[in-house]
This record gives structure tokens, C-alpha cells and sequence, in this order.
């Protein structure tokens, strides 16, 4: 199995330029950067500027700007240059254009609108596979498999407070994914409530997850007072969310910053939940094996004390949790035989060293892509 090849330096340097401006669009947000226009009213004598958009939800606003003044109208002049969003697409085409990997538009604009409602801000995570594909990006990789899916899946801490990220912002996600008229609806749980998936009748295939750790009430979907939406508890989450990263995610017609788990954290995770797949979940459990194989080779080859550091959090969290790697491990050792995960991490009950010319043939090939002249 070939798990990954090395982007060029080329394109690793475009990924950090796109990061780097990404994140300071999203810091500079201002009037100008919206879509609108600016007017000017006069009142008892006195000339006054707005600023008038079309809100998320489609609605006409008007923002007060200031009374008729140099600075104002330098504002004004300021807003016909592009935008610092509009700025994004020439760097996120010239990511894809070096290798790095974007993501469909239809996911893109998702997640961006999300981003937009301040999902984010308040302390949201992007995880699944389109976390996966940013890792790529963020480690100067690309996968080779498991890099592909219709789901979008976030996370939020809910009720769990040991998350470093701020809960106290209110924020309509529901109103969010409406607001995108792509014919989203929510489905329903057995009390009747709208539930933590979003479908789209006519595209069954692509759907929104929206997930938080288990807490008292168990697996029943729990309604988030500030987030304006329902989040279903999931086994193991809390592990995965509590250290997080950021990350950009693109597609040519732009780019967004989103939180997303540590890697070396996610590949963990992958073998948590990989024995918790059961019947129409059996295709997703492969998935996880192969995420966590590329992702724990990458760490073994280069940074991995990082892997370490996550699996003595595992650990500390019972045995419950190291038996349920420990069955997954057996899966992985047929999957990547070269990378002996159960020897490197010291998993207990796990394969034992394999001799040196075992280690030789078993040894992965990770392709080295060249410079572009």
C-alpha cells in the first residue's frame, strides 16, 4: 500500500501563503467586504452614510456608517478594491494547480457558510474525511486513499466544557443551512424533533452530521440552547475534539479557516471507532482503518512523538479503550504490515517485532513528486 506522496516544495509553499492569507481575511473583516452598496441619506441639513447588504438570510440591511466626512468617503473608495475573500481564489487555484487537495464546491460552500454564521467562532470543528484531506495539505502530503466522501461532519464540545473554545456565542446554524437553498431538511428523530442530519431528498448520498460527546442523557440527540441545532452524542468524541488545530479548507473558488482535531489525535480515533461499525457502517470502518494507517505512517516517518504524546491520552482513559484499539490493530496489521503500530505505540497484546527482513519487504514506498520547472 502506498499511503501518501510528498507534495513538491512548491506546493506546500502555496498551502501556507493560502493559509496565512486566509487567516488574515478572516481577521479583517470589514463593511467593505460585503456584498452591497453605500448610500447616503440627508437628515435636518446633515449628509449621512449606510451601508446597505442582503444579510445571510436574504434580508435587506441597512448599516450606519457615520456623518459625510474625508474618512468615510476613503471608505468608500477603500470597498471598490476586491475583497479580502476575493483575494483567496487566485492563491486556492494555485494550490490545486501545485497538487494540494480541495474539496467539491458543493462542501466548500457549506462549510464556508457555516464559517459566515460564526459556526467556528464559537467553537465548532470540522471532522471526518474532509479533516482528513486538510492534513494532507497541513503535513505537505497527498493520500492516496479514504480521501473522498459525501458527508459533511462537524463537531462541538455540547455540554462538555473541557474544550479550549469559547460556548458563550450564539449562533443560528439551522438558519445557516437554510440559508443556502441547496434543499437541505432536517431528519427527524423519534420525539418528532428535527435530529443532528441534514438530507437532501433528491441526493440522499450527501448529508450534514452534526455530533458532540456522550453526556447524561445518553444517545438522545441534544439541542444546543446557542448553537440552533440538535447534535447527536457519539462514543469517544470528546478525545477527539479536545486538542484542536486549524486548518484551511478550499476549493477554486476560494478558501475558509476551520478547527479540526490534531491528526495524530484523528488516526487514534479511527482505531476507537473502527470496531463501533456495524452492517451499513462496514465500508465506513474500512475507510477508518485506512485513515489511520496513512496518518500513523506519516507520524512514524517524521513526527512521532506526536502520536506518542496522543496515545498516552488513550491510554489514561481506561482499559476499555486500549482493548478496543488493540482488536483494531490486528485489522491494521493487515492493512500496513511495515508500520508494527502495536510495537512502536507499546500496545499491549498486539503483534509481536518482526525480523529485519520482514521489516525490509514490508517497508512501504512513499513517492516523492518533483518540482514543477
Amino acid at each position: 500500500m502506498q499511503p501518501y506522496s510528498e507534495l513538491s516544495l512548491s506546493a506546500q509553499t502555496a498551502y501556507a501563503q493560502l493559509f496565512d492569507a486566509t487567516r488574515a481575511a478572516e481577521l479583517t473583516r470589514t463593511v467593505s467586504s460585503l456584498n452591497g452598496s453605500f448610500a447616503k441619506k440627508a437628515v435636518k441639513g446633515r449628509t449621512y452614510w449606510y451601508f446597505q447588504h442582503t444579510d445571510l438570510s436574504g434580508k435587506l440591511r441597512q448599516l450606519y456608517i457615520g456623518p459625510d466626512s474625508a474618512e468615510i468617503r476613503e471608505l468608500i473608495a477603500q470597498s471598490k478594491t476586491p475583497s479580502p475573500r476575493q483575494a483567496l481564489q487566485p492563491l486556492a487555484r494555485s494550490a490545486l494547480a501545485l497538487g494540494c487537495a480541495g474539496v467539491l464546491a458543493r462542501h466548500f460552500r457549506v462549510v464556508r457558510r457555516l464559517s459566515e454564521y460564526g459556526f467556528f467562532h464559537a467553537g465548532g470543528v470540522l471532522i471526518g474525511t474532509h479533516a482528513f484531506l486538510t492534513y494532507g495539505n497541513m503535513l505537505g502530503v497527498r493520500w492516496g486513499e479514504a480521501a473522498r466522501t459525501q458527508d459533511v461532519d462537524f463537531a462541538h464540545s455540547g455540554k462538555n466544557m473541557a474544550v479550549a473554545l469559547p460556548s458563550n456565542i450564539e449562533i443560528d446554524t439551522h438558519g445557516a443551512v437554510e440559508s443556502l437553498k441547496m434543499g437541505f431538511l432536517p431528519a427527524m428523530g423519534a420525539t418528532g424533533k428535527a435530529g443532528a442530519t441534514y438530507l437532501i431528498p433528491r441526493d440522499p448520498d450527501f448529508q450534514l452530521d452534526f455530533v458532540t460527546s456522550l453526556h447524561r442523557g445518553g444517545e438522545t440527540p441534544y439541542e444546543h440552547p446557542k448553537l440552533g441545532i440538535a447534535l447527536q452524542p457519539l462514543k469517544f468524541m470528546e478525545y477527539l475534539i479536545e486538542d484542536i488545530a486549524q486548518a484551511a479548507l478550499f476549493c477554486d473558488e476560494g478558501a475558509v479557516v476551520v478547527n479540526v482535531p490534531t491528526p495524530a489525535r484523528y488516526g487514534l480515533h479511527k482505531l476507537l471507532v473502527y470496531g463501533e461499525r456495524t452492517g451499513t457502517f462496514l465500508q465506513k470502518a474500512n475507510k477508518d482503518i485506512l485513515q489511520a494507517a496513512a496518518l500513523l505512517t506519516y507520524f512514524r516517518a517524521h513526527r512521532a512523538w506526536e502520536a506518542e504524546k496522543a496515545w498516552e491520552d488513550l491510554v489514561s482513559r481506561g482499559r476499555g479503550w486500549t482493548t478496543r484499539v488493540r482488536e483494531s490493530m490486528k485489522v491494521l496489521d493487515r492493512v500496513a504490515p511495515y508500520l508494527e503500530a502495536g510495537d512502536w505505540l507499546k500496545i499491549p497484546g498486539t503483534s509481536g517485532t518482526k525480523s529485519k527482513a520482514g521489516r525490509a519487504r514490508a517497508k512501504p514506498v512513499v513517492k516523492k513528486t518533483r518540482n514543477p520547472k
